[in-house]
């Protein structure tokens, strides 16, 4: 697969690999990385988000040790983490290991698409502002309430990535000025990587996730990057994406532990 010049492998890596340099540490953010490993623990994220594991690459011998001693660690800090599976982790049967575990498995499908090849139209009832100091704590409260997880982490980590002035955008979709949705995306050098998409429940089924996608794409495309990829949970987004235009690099496995 080629898109937009780049090679499925070029893709893969900026789905997979060039996130990890455009990533906002906390204060309290610790990353371990090291052939075959790498992790993020940030504590006061106790319900999710910087707090991961991929490309791990274990011997037989020593994986169930290592995967214990992984969630103990996790554990002591009381704090929700993914383990994400790659293409390249190992020993084969690592999935099934954490899942021995006590980790539950939700599949996701790494997709990509040239910009110039989506044309998205988002319904014209649903307005899409990029968040500013002014929408900030809209924007979190939403996503909080989408996601059920707490605010505060999020509004303090938003507020420090915000001063910072980086890579990452966020928007805030309303319907007659009221907040319906959010997402955002992160800026590389030659692509995006769209996340953190989440419409109320109270307003699914309203094009809301598609305005969010099209607010995004005009974005990266004044901007000028050619490619956007994205991390698709296989029985929601996915299929909306797929139609769209998307195509599958990789289907992965994420395991939580709670």
């Amino acid at each position: 697969m080629i898109l937009a010049g780049l090679t499925h492998d070029e893709l893969l890596h900026e789905a997979l690999v060039q996130p990890r340099s455009a990533r906002a540490d906390f204060p309290d953010t610790r990353v371990t990385e090291r052939p075959g490993w790498f992790q993020i623990l940030t504590p006061s994220f106790r319900t999710g988000g910087l707090n991961e594991v991929a490309g791990a690459q274990l011997s037989d011998d020593e994986a169930d040790a290592v995967i214990a001693r992984t969630l103990a660690e996790y554990a002591a800090h009381d704090v929700r983490f993914r383990w994400i599976g790659t293409p390249d982790s190992r020993p084969k049967d690592l999935g099934e290991r954490l899942a021995r575990h006590g980790m539950s498995v939700e599949r996701v499908q790494v997709m990509a698409a040239a910009v110039a090849d989506l044309a998205v139209e988002p319904p014209p009832d649903i307005e899409v502002v990029e968040v500013g100091p002014a929408e900030l704590d809209t924007y979190v409260d939403t996503v909080a309430a989408g996601w059920s997880t707490d605010p505060e982490p999020l509004r303090a980590y938003l507020r420090f990535v915000s001063a910072r002035r980086g890579p990452h955008h966020s928007f805030l979709a309303l319907d007659a000025g009221r907040p319906v949705g959010a997402a955002d995306h992160v800026a590389f050098t030659r692509s995006a990587l769209f996340m953190g998409a989440v419409v109320l429940p109270e307003h699914r089924g309203r094009g809301v996730y598609r305005a969010l996608l099209a607010a995004r794409l005009r974005h990266v495309a004044a901007a000028g990057l050619r490619v956007v990829t994205t991390h698709a949970r296989a029985t929601t987004s996915a299929p909306i994406l797929a139609h769209l235009g998307f195509a599958t690099l990789v289907e992965l496995d994420y395991y939580f532990n709670r």
